[in-house]
């Protein structure tokens, strides 16, 4: 009984650890997007989302914008591609199609912030065959719909982008400012516990409570 007793708390104890050591990778990744507006609050402009396949070959992935809030949201949005749902609620994009994008008019306040949530097979089943992967993109636009707040307005336009790499890992990146200096934007990536830790976790802990049930009944 010792030896189980011990046994069963190492399994929790392993739980734990990768709980708290583990990236969200099996199922979801999942970043909290921060962007400061402060230099634009009060006039409007525009956002634009985007999540793109790298190519043909690239594995089926959706994104979700979840819990957005900041600003003022101005009419309704221009989708095109494989997009669904209106902020502040949820919106869902597909990488399906080559161009999933949602362009939505915008009173800038001191920021704005939501979650992203990214799952599919190109996170669960990484093939190994795939040569590209999918980029989730947030850009700023004035209402000239020319990209701002970001060194990247001779490309993207983004003022960051989250990738999905071919292992089924996700880089975030934040891009300099206008001239050079500290990006607006903030991605920072989200710890989940694995379903398997969850699972061994509960299992643990609900014998070893059994277990102290069962000891102080026969006391």
């Amino acid at each position: 009984m010792v030896i189980l007793r011990r046994t069963l708390m190492a399994i929790a104890a392993t739980s734990l650890a990768a709980m708290t050591m583990s990236p969200a990778a099996a199922g979801s990744i999942e970043y909290a997007v921060f962007v400061n507006t402060s230099t634009l609050n009060g006039t409007s402009g525009f956002l634009d989302f985007q999540f793109d396949p790298g190519n043909s070959l690239t594995q089926a992935a959706t994104a979700q914008i979840l819990s957005f809030t900041g600003g003022t949201l101005v009419g309704s949005p221009s989708n095109t591609g494989n997009v669904t749902g209106v902020l502040p609620g949820t919106l869902t994009f597909s990488n399906s199609t080559a161009l999933s994008e949602s362009y939505q008019g915008f009173t800038f306040g001191l920021s704005y912030s939501f979650f992203l949530l990214m799952s599919g097979l190109a996170i669960d089943f990484p093939n190994g065959t795939s040569t590209a992967g999918s980029t989730f993109g947030l850009g700023v636009y004035d209402t000239g719909n020319n990209p701002i707040l970001t060194n990247q307005t001779a490309g993207s336009g983004y003022v960051g982008e989250v990738d999905i790499n071919l292992n089924g890992t996700a880089t975030g990146t934040a891009f300099p400012n206008a001239s050079g200096g500290p990006s607006v934007a903030k991605l920072t990536p989200l710890v989940s516990p694995e379903p398997n830790s969850l699972l061994l976790l509960g299992l643990g802990l609900a014998v070893l409570a059994g277990m102290k049930i069962k000891r102080v009944a026969s006391t």
